[in-house]
């Protein structure tokens, strides 16, 4: 029985070696995750069924542990880490399931978030409006080409008018500021994306009293703003609730530089009158020129966020994680990825974050979890009980050689 219980012992401990083997190799690769071999001694069936004598050891299992491994800032934005549970989900040219905690993404040729080796990331959509379409999961296919213009349909303005201003009697004159007091101006867009600066005078002419004259590029040649709209508001005596909470501008085209733009509306609704200095706090307006693609971020919720030139943004899609019941039970498929089995149970997926499925962490990336100096420890263990494995046998088969000496 010696021999085969030193044979079996070698043979575990090889089996232990080549997976400590294969965790070291491992250990600088982003998402891998170490393994440990498992064993289970053997015994003899007796007819008593007591105190069989055991005949070695055997390799139970080779089990994957799926602790987190260190998060590494990188300097590339499609690199994504799970900070806690999960796996990110992913299709081959197959249509296989398979997933990894490997978040080096990139796009290919066809806007496809995809690894490596060619599989394409599973997540949510988007509709033709940048709505999430939340009841479908497909492969994720990033916009590249740029952003539509949008027409200026509101203007908004929060400003102080100085109720300190002396009032002002006549006609404005916009060669002489003597004759107004104030002015901002606010860039809209055609629906074509091209800009009019569109320009508010302000002359006070009358206690608590102000005329707005709304302008738009001189068009006739005359050097002169066209004039769009002439307005009158009123504050109360507190300098608050202007009589005029809303202007509606039709602006005229301006030949090949903007189009004409109707019922542009311009809210006056945060207008003040107090005693201080005149000043724009803030100003907005919804409409936007046409952008290019510049940049794509990733949420710790998974949401990606496309970037354009324009200063716009726009949602692209949102990445979808999964869970098993029991991870050790995937079945590893080679190149950092696994599929799941009856052992793992089915996937149960949701957005980052939610039940117990960990945060995302755009520009970083997972660091395997081998412990370099656990496994050279083991290592070391490991090859003392082969020399002790092989002890056996040797003094087995010095025992024999007595044995056979006998006369």
């Amino acid at each position: 029985m010696s021999f085969q219980q030193g044979l079996s012992g070698l043979n575990a401990t090889s089996k232990s070696l080549e997976v400590i083997g294969n965790n070291i190799a491992n250990a600088g690769t982003y998402g891998a995750k170490a393994a440990r071999a498992e064993f289970a001694d053997l015994y003899a069936r007796s007819l008593g069924g007591a105190n069989a004598a055991g005949i070695g050891v055997q390799v139970a299992s080779i089990a994957q542990q799926f602790s987190q491994g260190g998060i590494v800032s990188t300097n590339n934005l499609m690199d994504v880490a799970i900070n806690g549970d999960g796996f990110f989900q992913m299709q081959d040219t197959g249509g296989q399931m398979l997933y990894s905690r490997n978040g080096q993404f990139k796009l290919d040729s066809e806007g496809f978030i995809v690894n490596g080796a060619g599989h394409r990331l599973l997540g949510y959509p988007v509709d033709n409006v940048g709505n999430l379409v939340t009841q479908v999961r497909s492969q994720l296919q990033l916009p590249t080409v740029g952003i539509a213009p949008k027409a200026t349909e509101e203007v908004k303005f929060e400003m102080n008018l100085d109720s300190r201003k002396t009032a002002v009697a006549g006609a404005i004159d916009y060669d002489d500021p003597a004759t107004y007091h104030n002015a901002t101006s606010v860039r809209i867009y055609d629906a074509k994306g091209q800009p009019v600066d569109v320009t508010l005078y302000f002359q006070k002419t009358a206690t608590d009293t102000w005329n707005i004259y709304s302008t738009a590029p001189d068009i006739d040649g005359d050097g002169d703003p066209e004039q769009l709209d002439v307005s009158q508001i009123t504050f109360d005596s507190s300098g608050l609730n202007p009589s005029l909470t809303e202007l509606t501008l039709n602006i005229p085209g301006g030949g090949a530089a903007y189009d004409p733009i109707s019922g542009v509306k311009v809210d006056l609704s945060q207008l003040t009158q107090f005693g201080g200095n005149f000043g724009v706090t803030d100003v907005s307006q919804d409409g936007y020129a046409p952008g290019q693609l510049t940049q794509l971020t990733i949420e710790e919720d998974g949401i990606i966020t496309a970037r354009y030139s324009n200063s716009m943004t726009q949602t692209a899609g949102q990445i979808e994680l999964a869970n098993f019941r029991n991870p050790q039970g995937l079945k590893s498929m080679g190149g950092n990825v696994w599929a799941s089995s009856y052992a793992s149970g089915d996937p149960v997926a949701g957005v980052p974050g939610s039940a117990t499925l960990g945060l995302l962490k755009s520009g970083a990336l997972e660091e395997s979890n081998v412990d370099m100096t656990a496994e050279l420890v083991n290592m070391i263990t490991v090859q003392r009980l082969y020399q002790a494995n092989a002890q056996t046998i040797k003094t087995q088969d010095s025992v024999l050689q007595t044995l056979v000496s006998l006369r």
